[in-house]
């Protein structure tokens, strides 16, 4: 159970850390500030403020992370009411706004009446024990220090997700999934140079399994399969499907063979499946197998956008025709996979880590609210009417989204637990 824990977290955070970082550097690219790049969620463990003016933070449940864009979904940092404490040099500009409430004898406890920490960089407010309306010049290099402890720059309205031009915007949304891509093609690629072969889709004899019908018959390694029992096959998941129609039957296979065709008749032997009791026929041939330097290279591609296709399948079946729960899989079904694979060994858990990376990334390029793709869609709105939705559309957009996802997350959870009983 622990092994288990442990690679399921491992596995996830990679996943989303990786994602992460694609949000990270092409906002970095387009001028956009990031004030925060966080290893995990909830409550903050430690903190580093770089010299990019990032904080980088550990918090406590290693359950992925995520990246803050200056103006992007976030809240005004002061509200009319608040109790700050304001940190001011000798040019009288303030440099650091302590929401903490530590206190300290050489700052300035202020009453916030109106801020604007973007185009004015101004706060107004009422110093404690007076009356007086007072503005204070805020500086563009000034810090905030976050309830928790966290420090972060203000960001001046040049450094905003809003003030980045529509095709940077649509690069840094797009940055994330393009990441989890880039991960499956690589994770896929090592797995390929770490397996002793490709397995291929032809329609072609691999290794012969001793004791076996298809050796008895005089099968040999290199045939190709054209037809089974009549019927036409062009690739080994068809030459698959039609071998387990014919348990217990005596099947005739027209074969190829140095540029000759024959017929070849096999008795398919029946097998039962432990599992599930079904019996299905078997010849006893292996899936073929290359084990060239570029097939090794090419698996990584051709392994992420088999499952990049199949999502899309599964996601229109489910949406256009059939929708049922059991089609999706939360936290849960992905601890029950890692649980799966973890005894398989570490080919298994890359091949999961690669698997799980290519699907975060088609699910979070689907134009939902709160998820990239629905961000694109915003921006494609942006570029076509020359001005972005405003930010309450949008805010009000998202919070709907959430609340959305929240529900389905829910729903396919507990739809996930129910299934494990």
């Amino acid at each position: 159970m622990m092994k288990t824990i442990i690679t399921f977290l491992f596995v996830f955070s990679a996943i989303v850390v990786f994602h992460e970082f694609g949000h990270y550097y092409f906002a970095r690219k387009a001028g956009i500030l990031v004030r925060e790049f966080s290893l995990g969620m909830g409550p903050k463990l430690f903190g580093h403020q770089g010299k990019d003016g990032t904080t980088y933070t550990v918090r406590m449940l290693p359950l992925g992370g995520y990246v803050r864009l200056a103006g992007l979904n976030e809240e005004d940092e002061l509200e009319p009411g608040m109790e700050v404490t304001l940190f001011i040099d000798e040019n009288d500009q303030v440099y650091l706004i302590d929401l903490t409430e530590d206190g300290d004898y050489e700052a300035l406890p202020v009453r916030v009446d109106y801020a604007d920490l973007a185009e004015e960089m101004i706060i107004e407010g009422f110093p404690m024990g007076s009356d007086t309306l007072t503005r204070y010049s805020v500086s563009k290099t000034a810090q905030i220090k976050e309830q928790d402890g966290t420090l972060v720059p203000v960001a001046p309205i040049e450094s905003r997700y809003e003030s980045a031009s529509v095709s940077r915007k649509m690069m840094t949304n797009f940055a994330g999934p393009m990441n989890n891509f880039i991960l499956s093609v690589l994770v896929f690629m090592l797995v390929g140079f770490l397996l002793p072969g490709i397995p291929t889709n032809e329609n072609v004899v691999g290794e012969l399994i001793e004791d076996m019908p298809a050796i008895e018959a005089g099968l040999q390694t290199g045939d190709r399969i054209l037809a089974v029992d009549g019927v036409e096959v062009s690739n080994w998941q068809e030459l698959s499907t039609e071998i387990a129609r014919h348990p217990g039957e005596a099947v005739n296979f027209q074969v190829e063979r140095d540029g000759q065709a024959f017929d070849q008749s096999v008795q398919v032997d029946s097998v039962s499946h432990e599992q599930t009791g079904e019996v299905s026929g078997a010849i006893g041939i292996v899936r073929p197998q290359r084990t060239g330097f570029f097939d090794r290279v090419k698996y990584g591609f051709t392994e992420t956008w088999a499952i990049m296709t199949g999502v899309v399948s599964a996601l229109y079946h489910l949406i256009f025709r059939d929708f049922n729960l059991n089609m999706l899989g939360g936290p849960v079904a992905m601890a029950q996979m890692t649980g799966e694979v973890v005894d398989y060994g570490f080919i298994a858990i890359l091949q999961l880590m690669a698997y799980l990376s290519a699907n975060l990334g088609i699910v979070n390029l689907f134009p939902l609210p709160a998820l990239d793709g629905g961000k694109l869609v915003s921006n494609v709105i942006e570029g076509i009417r020359g001005k972005p939705v405003s930010q309450e559309v949008e805010g009000i957009i998202t919070i709907v989204g959430v609340a959305i996802l929240v529900l389905l997350m829910l729903a396919v959870t507990w739809n996930d637990i129910t299934r494990l009983f």
